[in-house]
């Protein structure tokens, strides 16, 4: 029986077509992802006694939360939220899109409660307030552990006056010398005695307080040792003690 020779092999090829599925076209792929500002990594431990600065931020679209209707608002909101077992909110300032919080918590787990309560009153706030609905932050919180009477007292110096860090960004001369609305500073009692002027569009807001009562010997009576805070400081920039005597 005579054997058949064996062919070459042979490149096929294969029509394409398109399905309306896969294949090349705009938005093909998979979504990219906006890089968060605080990575998910797993928290340090909290030092006991140790207050933590927190910032909250919200998404771009989001209308500006330094108005007197969203501030008011919060207030309310705040009073309900400031304190929980082991972990409490004792100061705050609020800017148009972020916030700062200075808190004391018992541990991680306290610190985490807390901020998830905290963090799900604002965005419901901003939503009410504003008439919208969906996500709010932009993500998860971040925190700064304080464990110095030095930086407790800067600590304390940012949150407050925030509001003067911003306007010397923004306008490149120094902020006139004011109480700001959208903070705690009105319950805060380490002024160093050159009183801020009353308040303005936010007085009605102030009827009680909304923060909690520091217990950290740090947040309490350590931070006092370097010195009160001057409402003419400006944090967050070079000489920023100094610049309230400049």
């Amino acid at each position: 029986m005579k054997r058949k020779r064996r062919q070459d092999p042979r490149q096929t090829t294969f029509e394409f077509r398109p399905t309306g599925r896969g294949g090349a076209r705009p938005g093909a792929g998979r979504p990219r992802v906006r890089k968060s500002r605080v990575p998910h990594r797993t928290r340090e431990d909290i030092a006991r006694g140790c207050p933590l600065l927190v910032t909250l931020r919200v998404l771009n679209g989001v209308p500006a939360l330094r108005r007197a209707r969203f501030v008011r608002a919060f207030r309310e909101t705040l009073r309900k939220a400031a304190e929980r077992p082991g972990f409490r909110v004792v100061h705050y300032s609020v800017q148009d899109d972020h916030a700062h919080f200075l808190v004391e918590a018992d541990d991680k787990l306290s610190l985490a409660n807390g901020m998830k309560s905290l963090g799900a009153r604002f965005a419901r706030c901003v939503n009410r307030v504003y008439e919208r609905a969906g996500r709010v932050l932009a993500t998860r919180f971040h925190h700064v552990v304080k464990r110095t009477p030095t930086e407790v007292r800067n600590a304390l110096a940012y949150v407050l006056l925030n509001a003067r860090k911003h306007y010397r960004e923004r306008r490149g001369r120094k902020p006139p010398v004011v109480l700001d609305g959208a903070s705690s500073g009105l319950w805060f009692d380490g002024w160093n005695g050159r009183s801020p002027p009353r308040l303005g569009k936010y007085a009605d807001a102030f009827r009680r307080c909304e923060v909690a009562e520091p217990r950290t010997w740090l947040l309490e009576t350590g931070w006092r040792r370097i010195g009160l805070v001057d409402p003419a400081e400006v944090p967050g920039t070079w000489g920023g003690r100094r610049a309230a005597t400049a």
